[in-house]
């Protein structure tokens, strides 16, 4: 090769990109003549970029559209402006190139075709072998693949720690963090990036930040929806309700398209928790059922921090405590089998003994008073570590290999357990064995109970109407319904107090039909029947609240069952 070089100084810097087929002799000149470019000017640089033969076309379509440029053979050259604040700017192929070099630099050169051809077979050489190097590293980094959306949330913030320590998914298992959210909050989102590569945990391989797009979700093997939307003074619940449904369809069938085939979904936040997991689960057909979970742990870590503050003890020693129903709505705390370990009295025994509730707190003024009123004050005034801590413990469950066998609360997809309806997510009692969780089929719920259970999942069905927009037609058939039974007093709608009552209104969104949705008893009918019930049965007091309020229920003068019992053990219910 020959060159005769006449160098005038420019004090702007070129920017170029030179892109070809591995094993384009035209290429392999441009390539020469672009290293001489920068190695005698030093406001000159370019940067080199190969594809395979079989990728070339793709990868040039690609680029074309992206800036509109039209080429169709190799190599493509361009000069980048982004300091400028412009896009590239298409310079063209060799020739191009060659006359670009020749015009501002005053630069020719020879080389022959012998030449051009033995660099272009070394070119793909050294792509083939930069290929197969890559491949054996990503090999070696084969991650967790973690995402979270609405990643600006205090709960997220609290989150990254937990997960990049090694606790949840254990000492040997390096994560991907991937950071969702739909907003726009990148100077947030970089903050939080940048704080979390300053922790230098050594299992935090990789953090990433993401908008929603058509990757979103790719290659996830695990995915903690973080997202809420509240209820402001100018919308109504059926908005909000629509517009939690819009966003979770979407991430289902992102998960769907983009995920592991094993993927873990665990979905949390303060409002419309069980329907949110419930949208995910209806738009994306290939993910488990058994693998989207909506989070009720929180809510039962707080009331067993309320015990252990009135027994003067740690919260984690309180065990068996359980969340039933609508998560973020009616719903029902059960301490029938809540168990104290290692409590400091008269009684004491080995590591693994236990006493029943019942049996240490008498005071049932206070569980009906005091007790709703701080657990209450705890959901409004949340941070988010409590959020995920709760977040990180089901994972680590879930993740390794747990044999703890106790009882936790998770909204799962019904499958009729406990008499209730199909297919809507409910919280109920779950045991974590092995790494995979198993429905506590042992737990029952006392006859004065069921209504309430009841009534929380004809809320879940109802919010899962409206999200699906069937819910004004199911109303119009309603009233049309007491029409024509106005007449008949007995067949106007009654109390739903049974499961064959609940089926008959249910509406699915797989359904070929539509059925009718009676009313529910007011809250003051249900207060005064359940008041009532206590009276004639002399078992406790009970108190039906909707809209994240609970009802407490105590039984502790039932006499005492023997382990294996045939009724609901004594204890008491919220």
């Amino acid at each position: 090769m020959t060159t005769r070089v006449s160098v005038s100084c420019s004090t702007a810097m070129a920017k170029f990109v030179l892109a070809g087929k591995a094993d384009c002799p035209y290429y392999a000149k441009a390539e020469i003549l672009a290293e001489y470019l920068q190695k005698n000017l030093p406001s000159f640089r370019v940067h080199k970029i190969t594809q395979h033969p079989e990728d070339w076309e793709e990868w040039l379509q690609k680029i074309c559209m992206q800036n509109g440029w039209s080429h169709n053979h190799s190599p493509i050259i361009w000069r980048e402006l982004l300091d400028r604040g412009g896009k590239g700017l298409l310079l063209g192929g060799f020739n191009d190139f060659f006359e670009h070099a020749q015009e501002y630099y005053n630069i020719t050169t020879d080389m022959m075709s012998s030449l051009m051809k033995d660099i272009a077979l070394e070119n793909l050489r050294t792509h083939m072998e930069i290929k197969k190097e890559q491949e054996e590293i990503c090999c070696l980094f084969n991650p967790l693949h973690v995402w979270i959306t609405s990643a600006t949330t205090p709960t997220c913030y609290n989150l990254i720690s937990l997960l990049a320590s090694g606790e949840v998914f254990g000492m040997r298992k390096e994560i991907w963090l991937h950071l969702l959210e739909t907003s726009h909050c990148n100077g947030t989102l970089r903050a939080l990036v940048m704080e979390a590569e300053d922790l230098a945990f050594p299992l935090l391989r990789k953090i990433t930040v993401h908008k929603m797009a058509d990757d979103a979700f790719l290659q996830a093997d695990f995915v903690i929806v973080l997202d809420d939307v509240y209820v402001t003074n100018d919308q109504s619940p059926e908005i909000c309700i629509k517009q939690i449904a819009e966003r979770c369809l979407q991430y289902g069938a992102l998960i769907d398209q983009n995920s592991d085939k094993e993927v873990k979904v665990v979905v949390a936040g303060s409002t419309y928790v069980n329907l949110k997991a419930q949208m995910i689960l209806s738009n994306a057909p290939s993910v488990k059922p058994h693998n989207v979970v909506a989070l009720a742990t929180q809510l039962e870590y707080e009331a067993r921090a309320q015990i252990a503050k009135k027994l003067n003890i740690n919260s984690a020693v309180v065990k068996d405590v359980i969340l039933w129903g609508n998560i973020s709505g009616t719903n029902f705390l059960d301490l029938q089998h809540a168990k104290i370990y290692q409590y400091d009295s008269a009684v004491w025994g080995p590591q693994g003994f236990w006493r029943p509730l019942k049996k240490i707190i008498f005071d049932r003024k206070w569980l009906k008073n005091e007790f709703l009123k701080e657990w209450r004050s705890r959901q409004q005034n949340r941070l988010g570590m409590s959020a995920a801590h709760s977040i990180a413990m089901v994972l680590s469950w879930w993740q390794q290999e747990s044999n703890t066998g106790d009882i936790v609360s998770l909204g799962i997809i019904s499958e009729g357990q406990f008499e209730l309806p199909k297919g809507i997510v409910y919280s109920m009692p779950v045991q974590f064995i092995n790494g995979e969780w198993q429905v506590y089929t042992k737990a029952t719920a006392l006859d004065e109970t069921k209504e309430t259970l009841f009534q929380a999942a004809r809320e879940l069905i109802k919010e899962k109407n409206i999200a699906l927009g069937i819910q004004k037609e199911l109303d119009i058939l309603e009233e049309e319904y007491k029409e024509a039974t106005v007449e008949n007093t007995a067949a106007l709608p009654t109390a739903l107090n049974s499961k064959e009552r609940l089926d008959s209104i249910a509406t699915t969104a797989n359904s070929g039909h539509k059925e009718l949705i009676p009313s529910s008893p007011s809250r003051e009918e249900s207060v005064l029947r359940m008041e009532h019930t206590q009276d004639n049965c002399n078992q406790g007091e009970v108190a039906v609240v909707s809209n994240i309020e609970s009802a407490i229920h105590d039984v502790e003068n039932i006499p005492e069952v023997s382990p294996m019992p045939q009724h609901p053990e004594n204890g008491l219910a919220v």
